[in-house]
């Protein structure tokens, strides 16, 4: 006879091809093995009900996705490319350096790659392309680029994911994103920059030294949401869960009071979007809560790291191998189901192997986040595209010098854990 194990996967990659939620997919197939092994299937319905609401980290994220959503609606997102134009504009290739600045300020607001593609990637590849000055390709390339940042500065939606399936600290990871999110800013801006040079991008119009204080006065409250949400975590002010809800609520009052850009219809479709966006991650997350009760249920983690001790691999080996798998499942998975169903078999043989699970996470994190802009899947190649109408192929192609510049910083926080690491022990991490 088959095993129920077997089975439940078979289920599960058939309903996911099928075109069913990967979430509703994994009810179901940990549904029938319960049922298969003679258990009581309600189990699946008691795991499900008791991990959403057991985790009070969990909350974050709604929240999260509702203060992106606000600002996207709202005019913090214009005024805020306003001021990032006015920084860096004034270089070579200025509207591409402009896309990787707004992304690392956007990332420190949103927590998502999707929001900050859609949000402010609509906004700066419209700039880009007006006139001509950019190929509408290359302008999705870097955008797509640039998106993969934001969930890697804080806060950040699959830190928090994570931290629910490591039972690590959420603010840690949080301060341990922080200098690999600068790092891939860095190494976007130096590829863009010898890209401009290299095809004659224009240098854009720049915005007068005098008026500069004037832009920064604009954006200073939305500058300020990200100072506010940090600084509340690691001063022990807030929670990481609080402080969603505080850059919720901050976000909200600008956004109506300050700017007066948004109305009450705006704010009432706002609510329903993020809405729908809460309701797929927790579609996502129900489905691996379920899912992971059955991995447990069959050992799946002990038995992986009996498997591979045979290969004595070592702690640099063991992280070459997440790398390459985590890359190849991020071609055809999401970052969430990566994060939620795969990594929790691999952490009990990252912890036998000495490998610190805060920089476990961020290297797993950024390479989901890869994954997205890594062809032939890439969700954010399929946003880009949509959004400019160009051939995949030529977005792709555009995108390749980007690539090598990730992969490369990969590889630095792959191999340098004192670099992600040290801004935590500042905040007292022991790891």
């Amino acid at each position: 006879m088959t095993d129920p194990f077997v089975i439940s996967l078979v289920l599960i990659v058939a309903l996911s091809l099928g075109g069913l939620s990967i979430g509703i997919a994994m009810v179901c197939g940990s549904t029938v093995y319960l049922a298969l092994k003679g258990f009581d299937p309600s189990i699946a319905a008691e795991t499900l009900l008791q991990g959403l609401l057991n985790s009070y980290t969990l909350l974050a994220i709604p929240l999260f996705i509702l203060a992106a959503d606000i600002m996207n609606v709202g005019s913090l997102a214009d005024r805020l490319l306003r001021f990032c134009q006015a920084l860096v504009g004034r270089f070579r290739g200025g509207l591409g350096h402009v896309n990787v600045v707004s992304s690392l300020i956007f990332s420190g607001m949103s927590g998502s790659a999707v929001a900050d593609a859609v949000g402010m990637g609509r906004i700066i590849i419209n700039m880009m392309t007006k006139d001509g000055k950019y190929s509408k390709s290359y302008a999705a390339a870097i955008t797509a680029a640039t998106a993969t940042v934001g969930p890697i500065i804080p806060p950040s939606i699959p830190m928090v994911l994570y931290a629910l399936v490591s039972d690590q600290s959420v603010g840690y990871l949080f301060a341990a994103g922080m200098a690999p999110g600068l790092l891939m800013g860095l190494m976007m801006g130096l590829t863009n920059y010898m890209v401009a040079r290299k095809r004659g991008f224009p240098v854009d119009e720049s915005v007068p030294l005098a008026e500069m204080p004037r832009v920064t006065m604009q954006a200073f409250p939305a500058l300020m949401l990200p100072v506010i949400l940090l600084g509340g975590i690691y001063s022990g002010v807030v929670t990481p869960t609080e402080a969603a809800a505080v850059a919720a609520f901050y976000a909200l009052v600008i956004s109506i009071v300050f700017y007066r850009s948004v109305t009450p219809g705006q704010f009432y479709r706002t609510l329903a979007n993020s809405s729908r966006s809460t309701a797929s991650v927790g579609i996502l997350i129900a489905g691996a809560l379920t899912f992971n009760y059955v991995i447990t249920r069959e050992n799946v983690p002990n038995t992986l790291a009996d498997f591979l001790a045979q290969f004595e691999l070592s702690k640099w080996g063991f992280l070459i191998a997440i790398n390459v798998l985590v890359l190849a499942l991020g071609c055809i998975l999401e970052g969430g189901a990566i994060l939620l169903i795969i990594v929790p078999i691999f952490i009990p043989t990252a912890q036998a192997l000495g490998v610190d699970l805060i920089h476990f996470g961020v290297v797993v994190v950024v390479n989901a986040m890869l994954g997205l802009v890594t062809p032939p899947y890439g969700l954010l190649l399929f946003i880009v595209a949509n959004i400019t109408g160009q051939p995949m192929a030529r977005i792709v192609r555009d995108l390749l010098p980007f690539l090598v510049a990730l992969f490369a910083a990969l590889a630095f926080i792959t191999f340098v854990p004192d670099f992600v690491l040290f801004l935590p022990r500042l905040l007292g991490y022991k790891g």
